[in-house]
């Protein structure tokens, strides 16, 4: 076991926020050394994004950027912060967030707790300018125009993210998922398509995230309205609300949204739908109950161009993105391909 794995393994034995705390003020400040260069097997590109491998970390770790420099050195192919709010706000009241150890899950209603922009700006200021970073963007609890604080996002971290992602699908801010119908959709992402920053003569890309509860009609339609307004991708999917009868941990009754290898079926059947409406026309970025290279394999060939993990972090450690990074390289080698994008959609 390594020494940040070791540090993980006594985090799991403190409150579950104050270890997410701690852990954030360790990799601020740890002085971690640089990750070894990547299988070249593993380097491939995301809407015009060059990554040195196709495992990122979701959003939700690290919701003000104050942790970037360390999140970089533990491998990722990139890393999204947020979600950040136009005005910080303090979140639900706590207890927020929850360990399901006996189901290898979290359940969490933290509800956008963050320190508002200008202090997430002035810290995307100073990112490691050598990894691709993404800003999560969400909107705060109190605003009517929920669009226009995706806006003000956008506008106000131009020029100071690799890439943006506008989350409709957090189950912890009243009204939110509402923007998921095609009406509000539309507007929404009109506006955003408006209001998209561009780095010199290229577009900075922009996904949007989607509940994982959504039915295959419904994906269908946030494809077509993503094509329509030119969205660069969708990142298949957030948390659920849903709660398997196969959960055994006590806290399982607690409200918010589950993530976790409980969540892995519901975001397995979206991502289908997804890739089945897309096409390969829209790119899809996989998350939601990955643990292992195999099942990182398994939704690249689902469709995913890249994969996102987060949950999983909190019981294997962080010397799991190293093991999912070696075991998919291997994989794909067994199948014969060459690059990761060869054996996106290979199970379609």
């Amino acid at each position: 076991m390594s020494v940040i794995d070791l540090g993980g393994a006594i985090l799991r034995n403190l409150d579950p926020e104050t270890a997410h705390q701690l852990a954030i003020k360790g990799l601020g400040f740890a002085p971690l050394p640089a990750p070894a260069a990547d299988d070249p097997i593993l380097h491939t590109t995301l809407a015009g994004l060059i990554l040195p491998n196709p495992v990122g970390l979701a959003a939700g770790l690290d919701k003000n950027g104050e942790a970037l420099r360390g999140l970089s050195r533990l491998g990722f192919g990139f890393v999204e912060c947020g979600s950040v709010t136009p005005r910080a706000q303090p979140g639900n009241p706590k207890p927020r967030l929850f360990r399901l150890t006996q189901d290898r899950a979290i359940i969490n209603r933290m509800g956008f707790n963050n320190a508002g922009l200008d202090a997430f700006a002035a810290r995307l200021d100073n990112r490691p300018k050598d990894v691709v970073v993404g800003a999560n963007l969400g909107a705060n609890k109190d605003t009517e125009d929920k669009a226009a604080d995706y806006v003000a996002g956008l506008q106000r971290l131009a020029g100071r993210a690799s890439y943006f992602t506008v989350n409709i699908s957090s189950p912890n801010t009243p009204g939110l998922r509402a923007l998921q119908g095609r009406e509000q959709l539309d507007d929404l992402l009109g506006r955003i398509d408006a209001a998209r920053p561009v780095d010199g003569a290229a577009r900075v890309p922009v996904f949007l995230k989607i509940a994982p509860d959504l039915i295959s009609d419904e994906v269908a339609m946030i494809v077509e309205a993503s094509l329509a307004h030119r969205i660069d991708g969708l990142i298949v999917s957030n948390t659920t609300l849903e709660r398997p009868k196969t959960l055994r941990s006590a806290q399982a009754h607690e409200t918010g949204g589950l993530s976790g290898a409980p969540v892995r079926p519901f975001a397995e059947k979206a991502l289908r739908a997804a890739a089945e409406a897309a096409q390969g026309r829209l790119p899809l970025i996989a998350v939601g109950g990955i643990d292992s290279g195999a099942e990182a394999y398994a939704r690249i060939r689902l469709g995913a161009s890249a994969v996102q993990i987060y949950s999983a972090m909190i019981y294997e450690g962080p010397g799991l993105v190293g093991r999912i990074k070696r075991d998919l390289a291997a994989r794909l080698r067994a199948d014969g391909f060459s690059t990761v994008s060869e054996a996106v959609n290979a199970s379609r």
